[in-house]
C-alpha cells in the first residue's frame, strides 16, 4: 500500500487550476528557490502519511463545491518526487470522475528509466499541469534555485510533444527575473510549445520569509520589494506575446 507524505491540505482553493480545487501539498523538493513560500515542504519526511483512498474519501466531502470545472490539484514541494503515489492517487481519482491537476516545477524530469515510463503512466490520468518557469537562463536558474534547468525545459517540450495542456507560471522578482531580455527569451521558449493554455505572472512577495527564519535558513532576498503593477503588466504582455 503506497502512502503519500503529506504537508498540508487546502479544501477550497481558487487559484491552483480551473474552478474550485481541493489541494494536496506533498513533502519533498530538491529546488531551493530563494523566494519559496513553502520552505517547510523541502524535507521529504512527514508525520502525515495517507493512502490514495484515504485522501480521496476526504476530498469527496467537498465535491459539492467544485462545480463542473473544479477538482483536485496536487502541489508541494515537488509532487513528481512521489510519482508512484501520484499515479495511484490520480488513477483512482479518474475512476471517481475527478478532474486532476499537478502544480510542478518539473525538476525531477528525466527521459531515462524508470522515471520516464512512470511519467507516461501518470499523464494518462492527469488533465492539466501548472508548470513554473523559475528562470530561463541556466546560470541564473542555478543562482535562484540551486539546480540547472535543461531537464526542466526538456520536460516542458515533452508535455508539448504529447499535447498535455499546461498553464505556465512565472514569478516576477525585481533584480532577478524582472528583466526584459530574460522575459523575451522566456517568450521565445514558450513559442516552441503547442500546449500552453494560460500564462500567469506572479508578483514576488516575502510572505515565506518567516518560514526560512523558523527553519534557521538565511533568507537571501531580504529587502527585495514586490514588483510594481506596471512591471507585472509589462512582463505579462511580453510573455503573452503582446509586446
Amino acid at each position: 500500500m503506497i502512502k503519500g507524505a503529506i504537508h498540508s491540505i487546502e479544501t477550497f482553493g481558487s487559484v491552483d487550476g480551473p474552478g474550485i480545487r481541493f489541494i494536496v501539498f506533498l513533502k519533498g523538493c530538491k529546488l531551493r528557490c530563494k523566494y519559496c513560500h513553502n520552505a517547510d515542504t523541502w524535507d521529504p519526511n512527514s508525520e502525515d502519511m495517507r493512502t490514495a483512498d484515504e485522501l480521496l474519501d476526504f476530498a469527496e466531502r467537498y465535491r459539492g463545491y467544485w462545480g463542473e470545472e473544479g477538482g483536485i490539484t496536487v502541489s508541494g514541494g515537488e509532487p513528481l518526487l512521489q510519482i508512484d503515489f501520484l499515479i495511484e492517487f490520480f488513477k483512482k481519482a479518474k475512476e471517481r470522475g475527478i478532474n486532476t491537476c499537478i502544480d510542478t516545477a518539473l525538476q525531477p524530469f528525466d527521459r531515462s528509466e524508470p522515471f520516464f515510463s512512470k511519467l507516461e503512466e501518470l499523464m494518462k490520468y492527469t488533465d492539466l499541469l501548472l508548470v513554473d518557469i523559475k528562470h530561463i537562463d541556466r546560470e541564473e536558474h542555478i543562482k535562484l534555485t540551486g539546480l540547472p534547468n535543461e531537464n526542466i525545459q526538456d520536460g516542458m517540450m515533452y508535455l508539448s510533444e504529447i499535447g498535455k495542456p499546461i498553464w505556465i507560471r512565472h514569478v516576477l522578482v525585481p533584480g532577478i527575473t524582472d528583466n526584459d531580455d530574460y522575459l523575451k527569451k522566456t517568450r521565445s521558449f514558450i513559442e516552441k510549445l503547442s500546449n500552453v493554455q494560460k500564462i500567469e505572472v506572479l508578483p514576488y512577495h516575502s510572505m515565506g520569509q518567516h518560514k526560512f527564519e523558523a527553519l534557521g535558513i538565511p533568507y537571501q532576498l531580504e529587502g527585495v520589494q514586490s514588483p510594481t503593477k506596471e512591471r507585472v503588466d509589462n512582463a505579462t504582455r511580453i510573455l503573452r506575446g503582446e509586446a
